[in-house]
């Protein structure tokens, strides 16, 4: 009985998983290496405020996905270039850092790296809802600023401790423009404490002081 051999198209082979994993990564690489990935520290010529920019797209990623209702806070407070001297004054107390619009900005870019950024947004927002004299617009940032920092469901819950939490309960049946006056305090004492020191250290400010030293010194 004579054999009848098969003369259709032969299927390509199945490739591994493995070697579709290698396929996959080679591909993606070019994008990577086109991923821009520089830390440069600027002064936005649109809005006339400071910002550092360092990011990654995983990084914003993960921040969109914590993303919650209070997103009336800029990226960047509207501040004037400050001098190094101005600078060099943020090293002296954390209340001349807080006091001024660009080393909040600066100083709000570190507590991002740290992932501590809700600090100072709760921060900001505390002072934003002091200046409000409409009840109800009194009424409903202190809501937003409860379900953005304060409830425990949220992703942005800032640290405080059981008494200031009792007390934020009872004020938020009659919220008024200093509901979280003591919380604002211990998160501003957190700061000082915990983040202030290590910001001083860190290569954000070193790096920009060292630049303003050096524009100055060449002008």
């Amino acid at each position: 009985m004579m054999d009848i051999l098969y003369t259709g198209p032969i299927p390509a082979e199945r490739e591994s998983p493995m070697a579709r994993s290698e396929t996959s990564s080679s591909r993606a690489r070019p994008a990577a290496a086109q991923r821009p990935n520089a830390c440069c520290f600027c002064w936005c010529c649109c809005c006339s405020c400071s910002c550092l920019t360092v990011r990654n797209e995983d990084e914003n990623r993960a921040r969109k996905s914590q993303e919650t209702k209070m997103e009336t806070i800029p990226n960047c407070e509207a501040c004037t270039k400050p001098t190094v001297d101005e600078m060099r004054l943020w090293a002296q107390s954390f209340d001349k850092l807080m006091k001024n619009p660009a080393g909040r900005n600066v100083f709000r870019e570190f507590l991002r790296t740290e992932y501590s950024e809700e600090n100072m947004l709760f921060w900001l927002a505390c002072e934003d809802l002091k200046k409000e004299i409409n009840k109800s617009v009194i009424e409903e940032k202190a809501r937003l600023i409860y379900e953005d920092y304060i409830s425990i469901l949220s992703p942005k819950e800032v640290s405080l401790d059981s008494r200031v939490r009792e007390v934020i309960n009872k004020k938020m049946q009659e919220p008024t423009p200093h509901t979280f006056e003591d919380a604002q305090l211990q998160i501003y004492t957190l700061m000082h404490r915990d983040s202030y020191p290590r910001f001083l250290n860190s290569s954000i400010y070193r790096n920009l002081i060292q630049t303003g030293s050096r524009s100055s010194s060449e002008s």
